[in-house]
Order: structure tokens, then C-alpha cells, then sequence
């Protein structure tokens, strides 16, 4: 059997080396278009077993890809797979209408790709259990008929895993206790078997004192052991249960409905963001710092870009609120394939792997999640459109703090200090 081959369709020189050399990994033959024009074209005298599509292009999208594929009678059987950073159901919708194999998440793990290679029967079927992110998408009918049960389900998600949280806390406090409460009664009493008992008042010439039997150490060194694993048991138990809890914690975030203007504007009262707004309406910019490696426009960021949003609203603030996302240039180690992290602070500058930012895709080309266009359309709605909400990509050259002076001993603790100032995302009314 001839090797197989994939054809890798995005406009992200980065992200296509990344799947390239997951796919390389299990003998896969790879191609690549840097547009889907390009694709397109690659298509009329190539054949490859199955095409990997981003969504968000120059040109031509994803999506209407798919759809020149899938209506040529030529390529409409090979199969794709697409994977995009957007959310929500009405993109899933529409790539399954399209007829694409599944979706992935734009963060695109090994063991996502194994799992589609697997089920299109291109390597050998040597699944583990290991968790995936792949939806897949059976065929349009079954698709169809399972967008209800899906909406319906996932309401009862956070309930549920909320249940099964406590049951699990109230069984892990139970069973801690009752083993606390047995070994300590078996240690009493091994205690009390040990001890010699008291002796009687010594006679006018007493005899010589009698040794304490040795098994008496064996005793206590039993119910040493005993007690750390019952410690270790109890450390166990406290870890699992704090993992869950953040799972929970992140699952809830993702899903929490916008509050509702006025119940923020109250809960701000005059706190640091109100400080920020007032801010906003002399024209100077509100800053919202972003970790390395986080989303400018999700997370906490989005929560207070929500707030100071409403607040403007709240004070019928007319005009354009402009939010800019700003990337910093942070001093990295590591390799596209394994993916960057920042280095240590006594790392010398000019040893860093990497001056710049993995994730300067997502600063310098926004792409606006589903939640904060939502957010757009009710802050449109509730001002009548007096106050408009605009992303864009900021001046890279525009920094807060300057980046230190290229020197032979300048060390990466002082240049990521500069780059974490620098990576940003501001809000200001114009």
C-alpha cells in the first residue's frame, strides 16, 4: 500500500509546520496551501486522503471551501477536517450542513489528529483512552436530529457535574473520617495492650525492674505506619478534590450567562474599575494586563471588558469604545513543536530560542469569541446604538514599557518584565 497523504489548508506558516510534523509522525505524506484558493487549485491534478481546513482566512473562508470541494464531483468524497477558534453551535451548524468529517479546536493536540487518522482507517487502530477534544459529525440527518438533545444536555451539564462534586466530597469527608476513627481505636487499644500494668506498692526489698517487652516497639512502630498512609490517604483526597473543583470552577466560567448592566454596575460600587471608567471618559485608556499564553479576549479579560462596557452603557455614554489588543515580544525557549515557554529569569537574552509570541495570531488578527459578540450586539441594543463597540489589532510599536537595550548580560527576567507590560489589551472612548 502507497503512503498516505494529507493536505494542510491555513494561512498560519506555524500552525501548518505544527500538523505537518504531528502527521509526519505516523508516515503521512504532507502537503501544504497557505489559502484555499491555493488548495483549490492543488486539488485539480492531486488527490490527498484527507484535508485538514482552518476556518478564518485571507480570501476565501474555511467554509466556503468546503462547499467548492464537497459540490465538485471530483473531491466532493475526500473527507476534511476542519478546526477553528470560534464557538458556539451555529458554527458546528454549519460546517456538518457542509458536510465536513468534524471539528477541532484551533489549540489542535496530538491526540486529537491520532483519532481522526484512526477513524479514517490511515494508520492502525491503536487507540488509547486518552481524552480528545474531536466532535465528530456522523452524517446531516443525525447531526440534525442531535441539536436538541445537545442544547438540552448541556444545560443539565453544571448541575450534574455539580451533584456528583458533592457526592464525591461527602464520600471522600465520609470515608476519611471512619478510617481516622478505626485506626485511632486500634491504636488505642494496641497502646493499652502494650503497657505493663501498674505495678503493686514495692515491697521493703524490691525486685529488679523488669525489662519492657520488645514487642512493644513493633506496637508502636505499627501505628507510625498506620498513621502516614492514613495522612497520605487524606493529602490524596484533598488533591483530587481540588482538581475537581477547578474543573468545575472553569466549566462554570465558560458557560456563565452576561450579567445583566445594572447588577454589575452596583457590585463595582468604587472599585478600581470604576476609577478605569472615569478614566475611559477623560480619553485616557483603560489597561488590562494578559498572562503569557492567555486569550486578550477571554477569560477574566472579557469579564472586565463586560463590566467597564456596561458601566459606560449604564452612564449613557455616547460615542465608540475601541477595544485594542497590544502582543508583547517575550524571550522564549523551546521549539514549534513542542510549543515555547518563557525562560528562566537568569537566562541570557541572547540564548532564548524565540524573541516573540506564539500566540501574536490571535493580538494582531482578533478574532471576536462568540461571547463578546454578543456582548457587542446587547451593549448596540440597549444604548439604541449610541454607543458602538469596535476590535482591533493595535500598533505593535505603541508599548507601555520600554524593552531594555541589547547587552552581553542581559538576562531574561528583565526582558519578559517589559513584555508582560507590553502584552495588553486597552479599552478607550473615543
Amino acid at each position: 500500500m502507497g503512503a498516505k497523504r494529507a493536505l494542510i489548508v491555513d494561512d498560519s506558516k506555524s500552525a501548518r509546520l505544527f500538523l505537518a510534523r504531528v502527521l509526519e509522525k505516523y508516515d503521512i505524506d504532507v502537503d501544504s496551501a497557505e489559502s484555499a484558493e491555493a488548495a483549490i487549485d492543488y486539488l485539480s491534478t492531486n488527490r490527498p486522503d484527507v484535508i485538514f481546513m482552518d476556518h478564518l482566512m485571507t480570501g476565501m473562508d474555511g467554509l466556503q471551501a468546503v462547499r467548492a470541494i464537497k459540490n465538485d464531483p471530483r473531491t466532493a468524497t475526500i473527507p476534511i477536517m476542519m478546526y477553528t477558534s470560534q464557538e458556539g453551535e451555529v458554527y458546528l451548524g454549519q460546517a456538518r450542513a457542509l458536510g465536513a468529517l468534524g471539528v477541532l479546536p484551533k489549540q489542535i493536540k496530538p491526540t486529537d489528529v491520532s483519532k481522526v487518522l484512526y477513524q479514517l482507517h490511515l494508520v492502525p487502530d491503536r487507540r488509547t483512552s486518552e481524552q480528545s477534544s474531536f466532535t465528530p459529525l456522523t452524517s446531516r440527518a443525525e447531526g440534525t436530529a442531535a441539536e436538541p438533545r445537545a442544547l438540552a444536555s448541556r444545560a443539565l451539564t453544571e448541575s450534574t457535574l455539580r451533584e456528583h462534586f458533592a457526592e464525591l466530597r461527602r464520600a471522600l469527608v465520609a470515608g476519611i473520617d471512619t478510617q481516622t476513627d478505626r485506626i485511632t481505636a486500634e491504636v488505642r487499644a494496641l497502646l493499652l495492650e502494650a503497657l505493663p500494668p501498674q505495678p503493686p506498692l514495692p515491697p521493703p526489698d524490691p525486685p529488679p525492674p523488669r525489662e519492657a517487652p520488645p514487642w512493644a516497639w513493633i506496637v508502636a512502630s505499627v501505628a507510625l505506619a498506620i498513621a502516614l498512609v492514613s495522612s497520605a490517604l487524606w493529602w490524596r483526597s484533598v488533591q483530587l478534590l481540588g482538581r475537581l473543583e477547578q474543573e468545575v470552577g472553569q466549566l462554570r466560567t465558560q458557560r456563565a450567562a452576561p450579567v445583566s448592566a445594572p447588577a454589575v454596575a452596583d457590585a463595582l460600587g468604587g472599585s478600581a474599575s470604576a476609577r478605569g471608567t472615569a478614566a475611559a471618559n477623560d480619553g485616557k485608556p483603560i489597561v488590562v494586563p494578559v498572562p503569557y499564553g492567555g486569550e486578550p479576549l477571554g477569560g477574566a479579560r472579557l469579564d472586565i471588558i463586560r463590566q467597564q462596557l456596561y458601566r459606560l452603557a449604564r452612564q449613557n455614554v455616547a460615542g465608540v469604545a475601541e477595544i485594542g489588543t497590544f502582543a508583547g515580544r517575550f524571550c522564549l525557549l523551546g521549539n514549534p513543536r513542542e510549543g515555547y515557554s518563557p525562560a528562566p529569569e537568569e537566562t541570557l537574552v541572547s540564548r532564548c530560542d524565540l524573541i516573540g509570541n506564539p500566540s501574536e495570531d490571535a493580538f494582531t488578527s482578533p478574532r471576536t469569541p462568540l461571547a463578546l459578540a454578543n456582548l457587542i450586539g446587547e451593549i448596540r441594543s440597549t444604548t439604541h446604538g449610541a454607543l458602538e463597540v469596535q476590535v482591533s489589532a493595535g500598533d505593535p510599536a505603541n508599548v507601555l514599557a520600554p524593552y531594555p537595550a541589547a547587552s552581553t548580560y542581559l538576562n531574561a527576567g528583565e526582558w519578559n518584565r517589559a513584555a508582560s507590560a507590553n502584552n495588553r489589551v486597552e479599552i478607550r472612548v473615543r
